[in-house]
């Protein structure tokens, strides 16, 4: 007889219990319906409130140390998935709060249509209420309905008028065309029907001298801040209304194996005994008991070393960006040394190793030190989002809160994965670097970029420095071509690979890792494309498909593309891949970079090999 469950004693009041109103994978609220994102749930929209009211009792904890010290918290915590008996859960509010009945056509807001309880109908007509299909925001993350009266009004009213006139809004299509032009606002009190022609240009809603309310919608109980930003008007699905700021770090030794996770509720208490052997063998004997794990001093005290030589490195400049530069230089270290399978253990997430035959058929292209990530955990943790702007530079766009106040976790994922990883040879990457018309392309890109951060910066004075160099966006071009390659010939899909950079002075590489744990994670596949035979192939093939694009020679020739003009030789039809994909939202790539133009080859990095 299987005996009953443990009831669980009741502590204060019982918690209200809300209704489910759909439900995403965990994966999506991390990129795509994260904190402050707006969701469609059947014919309703909702915003996803902040991490501070999110039910995660039953949420699973991950642990990656670099990351959660350059974030400033403990932890991160996968976001809740549960049954429908379960308390767990993220918490919606509606928004936008405007509606209209395509019945009656009237346009309030959704309190004023006496919908019956639990239901989004309009009260006199019984139909589906339809969310406002436009929104206002601005670029510090503020958002708020469009303020349709002022927009219906704005040759009818007094300066001093505050927007009641008494009468009923209305909202039809003509159904003449699919523009702005077709969709009509009238009010009962008698004006003109406008149209919605122009809510979109810039200068649209300051013409109606509507300012920013400084709304944050998503945070409860949230007061409105002060804010000089100029609003613009947005769809309501569009992707300027929500744009993730994710922070993502490898797993590598000595924080990659189980110590290092399981230790992770009780490393502060650690670092406090730091220097006492006898103290942290204790501690660790009393919690060998409690997990039923084989904690090693040992190993404990290596973590140890290792985070204050993180402390105490002198490359370190204590920039704003220098944190996450730092990261990637470890990781970077890592990926160049290997770490072969039989020296880890079957809990160890990650495994280095080079490939089993030479790399002679590498050398024309320049390629050197490949390597094939057999074992590979990355975690990406939401920090932050951005509306209206998006974000090319990890510096450069307001970042909104995802809570309140300060919180010790963010939500996050975990990807476990396989990669290959590649080098270009520093001697000949430098002298390609110093030749005139390569620094010329190179230096174009700089400065349109340049000048898009200089735009979105607050203060002139705090312009970020823009990463593009002729090493930069040569690699990032390269890492473009190869996975479209690897999506043809390896039969990855193109979104379920990614890359990740690693480009400065002391630094020239690519990693190209699988971006999901599904269908096409972690099966050896992309692992196999790393062997040189087999990568030598992929580099010719995939060079010589960059030589032409269905758009040339309008794009080989183009002086600047791509949002804010920051790509030359770049489009759709050659190199430019999913959003998920790519580390720089399609942007700093250029083709000749990596082919030459036909006016001048020499210029293409590859141009000897392809001869």
């Amino acid at each position: 007889m299987t005996p009953p469950p443990s009831r669980r004693r009741r502590t204060g009041a019982p918690e209200r219990s809300y209704p489910r109103r759909g439900s995403v994978r965990r994966a999506q609220m991390i990129t795509t319906y994260g904190v402050g994102s707006i969701i469609a749930v059947d014919n309703e929209s909702f915003m996803v409130s902040g991490i501070d009211s999110w039910n995660i009792s039953e949420a699973p904890t991950i642990y990656e140390h670099r990351l959660a010290r350059v974030l400033g918290v403990k932890s991160f915590r996968l976001p809740p998935a549960s049954d429908d008996t379960s308390k767990d859960g993220v918490r919606v509010r509606r928004f936008p709060l405007w509606h209209s009945c395509p019945v009656c056509n009237v346009l309030q807001h959704v309190s004023r249509f006496n919908s019956p309880p639990g239901k989004n109908e309009c009260g006199e007509c019984d139909e589906e209420l339809v969310p406002s299909r436009f929104v206002v925001a601005c670029a510090q993350g503020h958002i708020e309905d469009f303020p349709y009266w002022k927009w219906a009004h704005r040759n009818n009213r007094q300066e001093a008028d505050t927007g009641l006139c008494g009468g009923e809004m209305r909202l039809r299509t003509d159904g003449r065309t699919a523009s702005l032009r077709s969709i009509l606002i009238s009010c009962t009190c008698g004006i003109p029907e406008v149209s919605m022609e122009g809510a979109f240009r810039r200068a649209a809603l300051s013409d109606l001298k509507v300012f920013c309310g400084g709304r944050r919608p998503w945070l409860k109980a949230a007061p409105a801040e002060h804010c000089g930003e100029r609003p613009r008007t947005l769809q309501r699905g569009s992707s300027a209304a929500w744009q993730p700021v994710v922070k993502t770090a490898l797993s590598i030794p000595p924080w990659s194996d189980g110590h290092a996770a399981r230790l992770g509720l009780h490393w502060d208490a650690l670092r406090e005994m730091e220097g006492n052997r006898d103290a942290i063998a204790v501690y660790l004997k009393a919690l060998t008991l409690q997990e039923n794990y084989e904690f090693s001093v040992d190993k404990v005290l290596a973590l140890l070393e290792a985070e204050n030589h993180e402390d105490a490195d002198p490359d370190d400049d204590k920039g704003s960006d220098s944190a996450y530069v730092a990261l990637r230089k470890q990781e970077y270290e890592r990926l160049v040394a290997g770490r072969l399978e039989s020296e880890t253990d079957h809990e160890d997430q990650f495994v280095c190793e080079p490939p089993r035959t030479p790399d002679g058929d590498l050398a024309p292209f320049g390629v050197t030190g490949p390597m094939l990530v057999k074992r590979l955990r990355e975690v990406r943790a939401l920090k932050s989002f951005s509306r209206v702007d998006t974000p090319e530079t990890r510096t450069d766009a307001h970042e909104a809160a995802l809570s309140l106040g300060p919180m010790d976790w963010l939500p996050a994922m975990e990807v476990q994965g396989e990669g290959v990883f590649l080098r270009l040879d520093e001697h000949r990457l430098a002298d390609w670097a110093r030749h005139t018309a390569v620094a010329a392309r190179a230096e174009r890109i700089r400065a349109n970029h340049l000048r898009m951060l200089a735009e979105r910066a607050d203060d002139p004075a705090s312009v970020p420095q823009s990463p593009a160099d002729a090493r930069m966006v040569l690699l990032h071009t390269l890492s473009h071509v190869l996975i479209n390659e690897w999506s043809l010939d390896g039969g990855y899909p193109a979104a379920s690979l990614r890359e990740r950079l690693y480009a400065d002075e002391s630094m020239a590489g690519i990693l190209i890792c699988t971006a999901t744990s599904d269908s096409a994670g972690s099966l050896g596949g992309l692992v196999a494309q790393g062997e040189p035979d087999r990568l030598g192939r992929a580099l010719r093939t995939a060079l010589l498909r960059a030589q032409w694009c269905s758009a040339d020679p309008l794009c080989i020739e183009s002086r600047e593309s791509g949002v804010g003009g920051i790509n030359l030789a770049a489009c759709h039809a050659c190199v430019l891949l999913p959003e998920t994909s790519c580390e720089h939202n399609n942007g700093l790539l250029d083709r000749a970079l990596l082919i030459g133009t036909p006016e001048d080859p020499s210029i293409g990095f590859f141009h000897e090999a392809l001869r």
